[in-house]
């Protein structure tokens, strides 16, 4: 079992694409295309491998939830990377700064940006294979 997509609404798909080209720039547009959500027509667009994508929708309203809040909604969705820096430095380079880091961990580096729709993203690079190592507190 794998996790195959999530599904983003924002605002403009190109902003989001800006973000997450930076950050996976061996992604590709895999498909997109016109519809309609309940009555009002929308763009979508999935970016990814061959694998996993993120589907995007545009026309989204309102903000996203408060990340400092305790609303329901998403917290955060993290990938797992093999080099942390070479993510840093190419989403700084896109204009994108760190957030947030992780704590110190042996085992571990991970940072955590806010994309253009105010989505949690967070990179983690693991320096074990072993599961115990990589999840320890």
């Amino acid at each position: 079992m794998y996790l195959e997509h999530v599904n983003l609404v924002v605002k403009n798909i190109e902003s989001a694409l800006h973000f997450y080209r930076a950050a996976f720039p061996h992604w590709k547009v895999r498909s997109k295309g016109h519809g309609e959500w309940f009555g009002k027509p929308r763009q979508w667009l999935h970016f990814g491998d061959d694998y996993h994508y993120l589907a995007f929708s545009d026309h989204g309203e309102g903000e996203n939830k408060v990340l400092s809040g305790h609303q329901v909604g998403l917290g955060h969705f993290a990938y797992v990377v093999n080099c942390i820096e070479g993510v840093i430095k190419r989403l700084n380079d896109a204009g994108y700064t760190v957030d947030k880091t992780g704590p110190q961990h042996p085992y571990r580096k991970n940072v955590y940006f806010i994309d253009p729709d105010g989505f949690e993203v967070e990179f983690v690079e693991y320096q074990s294979d072993l599961p115990a190592q990589r999840n320890s507190d």
